[in-house]
């Protein structure tokens, strides 16, 4: 089945009076804004309005009284999700507290506009059980004894651990494990200042399937689509309340469909954004592929492609030489050849893998074709990091932009890196020379990010141990699938040494942590974000605003927790701090990464950088900032704590057509193949062998043109990497149709067997930080299982009646909600929900309570025994007193279910990618079932670890690679040849000892 959007009665009405455009015509009758300014809704001044800048710190506003209250007005960013929208933060000059947040109108991405979590960062700040000072495990690790201690307390013990590991020559068991990036490179630096390949980050199980599908076309791993210019736009899932770039791109997807565009969204769940849409699709999870590619059919035998784009920018040539070289070369075979590849995938073929009627997957086919180059589309989580193959789904999404000569187009989409800041950084440090197999695995060579969610199995296997470990923002007991096996990891002092949680609150991973250190909330930590909202190129600059108005305000503040409530720091001054101690004398090399740029020391003494100093430098090395600072005659960091903003370009289209000069054909070890590639020195031997810094750009028409960096610099249509790696079928070197693990050949639906999609949020939630916020608690606090009305009617259930969902490795009991809103034979649950605290005894024993954000964390009681696991919630959500008055008026009670610890891990065998949808049962809850309950056991999960790493192809690859070069991968090694150098295998791959797979042990490298 498919769905096209019919305009409401009230719709109708505001199209005929020119408030929304004519749909059915694509016909603009009014624009609301544009994509680079805000459209207030009141002219400046009036109440409506929002201050002007320059009355910022002199700020008065009344109250319903009529009592005027006098603020200073500081602008930070947003931390909530990673779209970093602009805040501006009122800080009442009478309390010198923060009274409350909006909108900063001087953000490019955001444009003054917020969703709910943006103002609710204020009870993030105002918190009651909030973690005001560091705190040190005082007992067993996990009995929740605890004991304050000072900071330097802190950083010395940390630091001492540290040493110790880089002068033993065990570097890699140091590790930093990011849940919620912000910092634009400031990590990548201090982490290549230690010497260690110590980088981990949450991305494999959040986007790894979407970025290895695009990085696969052009190495840019992720696109930046200009909606507000499209005519039509495709978006994969519920993309917009699943939290990618949440309110910027909803605003600009806005203006698109209010100036003619239409907008088609392929998800089985009735989202928000697909209730909104023009045309839902939903979908079969995991035949998305099937349709996208059925949908390129259509558009291949209607001659809707951009044959211009087509034949000047996809290595064409190279497929048709490498895998039929029999046919003549040229692009009319190429068109033939491809034609017949992609016959099978008719729009029927489609209708029968995915649900959706094949008039409705032609109808859209024909739409994306007719809109051409202002063709717009997105994928993040959804299909690409739900299956199996899950990166074929946005590598034949791209392919439509391929095809339509919508790359980089104004209305189209394009990379990601050509609207993102790129920082000049001071003192900055050279790569490290090591190669860390804990976190890229020799089975993982196509992997764009560390396999950490595999972390938990690879210490059991005895791969390697970590001496220090860092989560920053970062929850995986809770978010991760399997937490249970993380617990076991985490309690195990064998397998990881020192655990330190950096984190503003609570959370299921911090209760398992030897240092608890407590970090700023948005507007109480430096960093700086930039993303790809749209056509430009923005960057915000996060500040702490009770320093910045202290300063204001002529106070002298040396450090941010001194500002700060209680002693709440921050993650820049602190790994300053702790890089100084780590580097008692200078001798480890890692102390002049952080020396000032701007002041000598004394004697042998050299000055420290101050966090001041960092950005300072930043913000003086981007001439348009620079330019733009001086007309206000302020310096480039006066200008960003006032504004908090920057844009430094608009209107970035079409940057692979800029001319390159000629001269450089001129060149002596400059040549062009037969492929039009214009590189530097001789062709490799294989594609995987080119770090691409060879490709200088490609020949278009006879001139030289920039290009993509890729083997080729052009699109890469045929992956000639792929197929050096063993990956060789056309299923894997072209855009093709893998079918998912969830697959209905997979699934045995006579014996009730569903497929549970996982993979959305509530636009409310904020990954594992809600239960702090009263506000977003009240509006969202369960997260039941929906289940269309056939399948409710099948099982006998009810909205509100409990049901027991099965998985693999365990279960959860959870409540209905019976709707029309999803397909048949698909059940969904939301995943950002079910946050819990253990239930603990008061410790008298113990300095500091355990907190556990009582607006939205259950209190549940964990029992294990031989690898099997229960929880059971004893407690709900219920008033209770603090100094919020509000906390006594706490009505609801549910904080709902957990369900990611019954989730087994599913590493997809090329990206590495978990791949989240689950095969389950569903049945009517037993007797002595109750609310929340979940089982698992670890034991299941490890077995099905194996199973899915057995289907891997591990390195060594082509010239003795770990994995191709060209491809991305976070911090990489240098890649000059030498074993040292990381890329290169140099003897039996393994850390420290050589793992051997059968027998899951170490054996000792020889002398």
């Amino acid at each position: 089945m498919g769905h096209q959007y019919e305009l409401s009665r009230i719709e109708k009405l505001a199209e005929s009076l020119g408030l929304l455009s004519d749909r059915s015509t694509g016909t603009s009758k009014q624009r609301q804004g544009t994509s680079g300014a805000v459209n207030r809704i009141a002219a400046p001044g009036e109440l409506s309005s929002y201050p002007d800048p320059e009355t910022w710190h002199e700020w008065v506003e009344y109250d319903s009284t009529g009592e005027p209250t006098e603020y200073s007005v500081v602008p930070t960013a947003c931390f909530n999700c990673e779209a970093g929208c602009g805040l501006l933060t009122y800080i009442d000059k009478e309390t010198g507290s923060i009274r409350k947040i909006e909108g900063n109108p001087e953000h490019p991405g955001s444009r003054g506009r917020n969703c709910a979590k943006g103002p609710a960062t204020v009870n993030q700040i105002n918190d009651p059980q909030r973690i005001e000072h560091p705190l040190k495990r005082d007992g067993p690790r996990g009995s929740g004894q605890w004991t304050r201690v000072s900071w330097d307390e802190a950083l010395d013990d940390i630091a001492g651990e540290m040493r110790e590991a880089i002068v033993a020559d065990r570097g890699n068991e140091i590790t930093y494990h990011v849940g919620r990036p912000g910092h634009e490179e400031y990590m990548d630096r201090v982490i290549q200042a230690w010497g260690v390949d110590g980088h981990n980050s949450h991305t494999n199980i959040c986007s790894a399937g979407a970025r290895a599908g695009y990085g696969l076309w052009h190495k840019y791993d992720r696109p930046s689509p200009d909606f507000a210019n499209a005519e039509f736009i495709l978006l994969l899932s519920a993309h917009l309340e699943s939290g990618h770039y949440f309110n910027p791109h909803a605003q600009r997807i806005m203006e698109g469909m209010q100036d003619g565009g239409q907008l088609a969204v392929v998800d089985p769940r009735l989202s928000n954004t697909a209730a909104m849409a023009d045309f839902w699709l939903p979908t079969q999870p995991g035949s998305e592929a099937a349709v996208l590619l059925a949908m390129a059919n259509v558009i291949l035998d209607e001659d809707l492609y951009d044959a211009e784009f087509v034949r000047n920018w996809v290595n064409w040539e190279q497929f048709l030489d490498e895998e039929f070289p029999d046919r003549e070369r040229s692009f009319d075979s190429y068109i033939e050849t491809i034609r017949e590849v992609y016959a099978g995938f008719t729009p029927e073929f489609a209708a029968a893998e995915s649900g959706v009627d094949a008039d409705t997957i032609e109808t859209v086919a024909q739409k994306v074709g007719t809109a051409g180059d202002r063709f717009a589309s997105h994928i993040w989580r959804s299909a690409a990091s739900g299956n199996d193959g899950g990166w074929q789904v946005s590598r034949t999404l791209h392919f439509l932009s391929v095809l339509t000569g919508s790359v980089g187009t104004k209305g189209g989409t394009a990379p990601n890196a050509w609207h993102k800041f790129d920082p000049h950084l001071p003192n900055e440090p050279p790569r490290q020379r090591l190669w860390d197999e804990l976190q890229l695995p020799p089975e993982y060579p196509f992997a764009h990010y560390e396999l950490s969610q595999l972390l938990p199995y690879f210490l059991k296997e005895g791969r390697g141990k970590l001496s220090v470990y860092f989560t920053r923002v970062f929850n995986p007991v809770y978010t991760y699938p399997d937490g249970f096996s993380w617990i076991e990891a985490l309690t195990d002092e064998e397998k990881v040494g020192m655990h330190v949680a950096l984190t503003p609150t609570w959370n299921e991973t911090a209760y398992f942590a030897d240092y608890v250190l407590p970090m700023g909330h948005s507007p109480e930590r430096h960093d700086i974000q930039s993303q790809e909202t749209h056509a430009g190129t923005w960057v915000t600059y996060r500040q702490p605003v009770l320093r910045e108005y202290a300063e204001r305000e002529g106070e002298d503040v040396e450090f941010t927790y001194e500002a700060n409530p209680g002693e709440v720091w921050e993650e820049d001054e602190f790994w300053i701090e702790l890089s100084w101690r780590l580097d008692e004398d200078g001798t480890l090399g890692i102390r002049e990464h952080f020396e000032s740029p701007y002041r000598d020391g004394d004697g042998d003494d050299p000055a420290k950088m101050t966090v001041d100093e960092y950005y300072r430098y930043i913000f003086e090395h981007e001439d348009n900032l620079v330019e733009l600072a001086a007309e206000k005659d302020m310096t480039p960091l006066e200008y960003m704590k006032h504004h908090g903003a920057f844009e430094a370009s608009e209107n970035d289209y079409e940057l692979h057509r800029e001319p390159l000069d000629e001269s450089i054909l001129d060149a002596d070890d400059v040549t062009v193949d037969e492929y039009g590639t214009i590189r530097r020195g001789e062709k490799p031997s294989s594609a995987s062998a080119s770090d691409g810094s060879d490709v200088l750009g490609v020949m278009v028409d006879g001139e030289p043109k920039r290009g993509f960096p890729t083997p080729t610099g052009k699109q890469q249509f045929y992956s000639r990497t792929m197929a050096e790696w063993g990956w060789d079928d056309l299923e894997y070197t072209v855009p093709h149709y893998l079918k998912s693990h969830v697959h209905p050949e997979n699934v045995d639906y006579e014996n009730g067997e569903m497929v549970l999609v996982p993979t959305f949020r509530l636009p409310t939630a904020i990954h594992s930080r809600s239960s702090n916020s009263k506000w977003l608690e009240e509006i969202s606090h369960n997260n039941p299982v929906w289940l269309h009305t056939k399948d409710a009617d099948r099982l006998g259930l009810e909205t509100g009646d409990l049901c027991r969902v099965e998985t693999e490795i365990g279960y959860y009991v959870n409540e209905v909600w019976v709707t029309e809103s999803i397909k048949p034979g698909i059940a969904a649950m939301s995943h950002h929900m079910g946050q819990w605290k253990i239930d603990r005894p008061d410790n008298d024993e113990s300095d500091v309570q355990e907190g556990g954000d009582p607006y939205g964390k259950v209190t549940v009681d964990l029992n294990t025994e031989a690898g099997r696991w229960g929880m059971r919630q004893v407690e709900g959500i219920h008033p209770f007193e603090s100094d919020d008055s509000d906390s006594e008026r706490v009505w609801w009670t549910d904080g709902g279910v957990a369900q990611n610890l019954t989730h087994a891990p599913h590493p997809d065998p090329i990206s590495g990618m978990h791949c989240w949808h689950q095969k389950v049962t569903i049945r009517p809850a037993e007797a002595d079932d109750y609310y929340g309950d979940i089982y698992v056991d670890t034991e299941r999960s490890f077995e099905i670890y194996r199973e899915w790493l057995a289907e891997t192809k591990p390195a060594p690859g082509p010239d003795g690679l770990r994995r191709p070069k060209w491809l991305k991968r976070p911090i990489a090694p240098p890649t000059d040849s030498g074993a040292d150098a990381g890329w290169f295998v140099d003897g039996p791959i393994g850390r420290p000892g050589r793992w051997d797979p059968e027998s899951l042990s170490t054996t000792a490298d020889e002398e």
